[in-house]
């Protein structure tokens, strides 16, 4: 086998779980060969350029083996070999997502507590419905 189809190949290789999922990606162009954008159909070789765009973070990785079948990863990382760049910009990205703020702190109002919760119910029950009715006194 010299060549083989990159959704095949991807799937063997164990980046995506499923061949249809790594066709999907393929088709939304966040697959590449070699620099130029790839179809499912596309065949790769021995010795071709891979790079696959997942989140924020392009990884790139030179073809060393091809195998129609999926096999347990430490086979499938034989088929590969990430390059230095894709390894340092990995990094970094990791080593920023560590030092990024957690996201849940910016948000100002979230679920109310049991005791905001009960607040909201004394108010919505008539803490404000007999100050402002509109309803006519009988008094008069």
């Amino acid at each position: 086998m010299d060549r083989l189809r990159i959704d095949k190949w991807l799937w063997s290789a164990r980046f995506y779980k499923t061949r249809s999922l790594a066709a999907e990606e393929i088709g939304k162009g966040r697959v590449s060969v070699n620099g130029q954008e790839a179809k499912p159909a596309r065949e790769v070789k021995v010795g071709d350029t891979v790079a696959m765009r997942r989140d924020a973070v392009t990884r790139t990785v030179v073809v060393r083996g091809l195998s129609g079948m999926r096999g347990p990863a430490p086979v499938a990382q034989q088929l590969y070999e990430e390059t230095p760049e894709s390894l340092q910009a990995r990094e970094q990205a990791a080593q920023q997502r560590r030092l990024a703020r957690e996201p849940a702190l910016s948000i100002e109002h979230g679920r109310p507590t049991k005791r905001g919760r009960r607040e909201l119910d004394e108010v919505r029950r008539g803490g404000w419905g007999d100050r402002w009715s509109a309803s006519i006194d009988d008094d008069e």
